[in-house]
């Protein structure tokens, strides 16, 4: 593997020092909170979605590998569709009730919010 990939040099043109060597950026990955640690909050949500209800679950934090995992598992016990984009769990229908049985069952902290 190149040492000095240019492909990955965002935002540097040209330099005039010899001795100029291109720093990497240091990708900033957070770890996964435990769940005893975390507080989620589950929402309904129908704005911007042709009056279609979704329960959406935000306030995760942790790892895309984490967030996809826990989605997986929402998206099975409820028996329904849903994604994960933006750091948010989005659940088609109105499941609130159910996602906040299962998120305490896994050892979440749950909140109901707006309704």
């Amino acid at each position: 593997m190149k040492k000095n990939d240019w492909k990955k040099r965002e935002g540097v043109v040209y330099s005039t020092d010899t001795d100029f060597s291109f720093q990497q950026a240091a990708s900033s990955a957070t770890d996964t909170l435990p769940p005893s640690q975390q507080i989620l909050y589950v929402i309904l949500d129908k704005s911007g979605r042709a009056g279609k209800q979704m329960s959406i679950v935000s306030g995760f934090v942790g790892t895309i590998a984490d967030l996809e995992a826990l989605t997986k598992l929402l998206k099975t016990k409820c028996g329904v569709g849903g994604s994960c984009k933006d750091g948010e769990i989005m659940i088609q229908g109105d499941v609130r009730d159910k996602l906040v049985q299962i998120l305490s069952q896994t050892g979440y902290r749950v909140k109901k919010a707006r309704g």
